[in-house]
């Protein structure tokens, strides 16, 4: 049996479970008289998505038909869909998912921040798709944060790179990690295209940074995943680091960002700072 043919039977199940749980009078329809029906019936489905009762009662019954994704988020509206409920539409239908927009996460709950407090002295971040930081422990906060990030705002990983003086940026090797950091905006982006925030943060960005400017137009893509990076300090020097990405379930497009030291000098390093003692870092 194919996938096709697997989820079928599943989204048609779905679906019919979905439909008995509406009652008429969640849609502002009259009960009627001599409804056998739990819930809706297909045809009140189809008029209330505004699609053929013809076609979507093929769709309850699992046959192999092109469903857009205008029309799974009018079928979604009437059954009452939550967000999860919506995906999993979208994954049985074979369509392709996208959150609704401007739907980043913008906080998150003491349980996150007990789980990057816990990770020192390991610098440790929560970030969205767009590199806002929502959370951070001490010593990211130490290493990484400049104040760069516009007045008013979240604070952002790409404003404190990008807006500072190249001396002033902790990233070494700017040649090859700031194009990466950026083409895995550009990947974000894509699902996000034409929102007003969206926009507004690449416009003011681009004006802010020259060479954020010319990366974006790059037009490159690629994806978060585990990097070894080098960084320096004021006081402590350089420390090389290698980054690890882990998705939050509940948290779309958010991942913590965890920093581990490649070696002991490092190590020890970024010890000291969790410390509060960086004078004389060196052995």
């Amino acid at each position: 049996m194919t996938t096709t043919q697997r989820r079928r039977p599943e989204l048609a199940a779905f679906l019919r479970s979905r439909r008995a749980r509406v009652t008429p009078r969640d849609v502002g329809m009259p009960p009627g008289l001599r409804r056998r029906t739990p819930g809706l019936r297909r045809e009140e489905v189809a008029q209330l998505s505004g699609v053929g009762v013809t076609w979507y009662t093929w769709l309850e019954q699992g046959r192999p038909i092109n469903a857009s994704a205008q029309v799974l988020d009018a079928v979604a509206r009437t059954l009452r869909l939550d967000a999860p409920e919506r995906e999993h539409l979208y994954h049985l239908a074979e369509v392709p998912y996208a959150a609704a927009p401007e739907a980043l996460t913008r906080a998150v709950g003491p349980e996150i921040q007990g789980i990057l407090d816990a990770l020192v002295p390991r610098p440790a971040v929560v970030y969205n798709s767009r590199y806002d930081i929502l959370a951070a422990n001490s010593v990211y906060r130490c290493l990484f944060l400049a104040g760069s990030s516009p007045a008013g705002s979240l604070p952002n990983a790409l404003w404190e790179l990008f807006a500072v003086p190249e001396e002033d940026c902790p990233l070494m090797f700017r040649d090859t990690e700031l194009p990466v950091m950026v083409a895995t905006l550009r990947a974000a982006y894509g699902v996000h295209a034409g929102e007003p925030a969206w926009e507004g943060f690449i416009r003011g960005l681009s004006a802010a940074s020259p060479l954020f400017a010319q990366l974006w137009e790059s037009g490159d893509v690629a994806e978060p995943g585990r990097r070894v990076k080098g960084f320096r300090h004021a006081e402590l020097g350089e420390l090389h680091m290698t980054s690890l990405s882990l998705s939050i379930n509940g948290m779309p497009e958010c991942r913590i960002v965890i920093y581990t030291p490649e070696d002991e000098d490092t190590a020890r390093r970024t010890a000291l700072l969790a410390s509060g003692t960086t004078e004389n870092p060196a052995p």
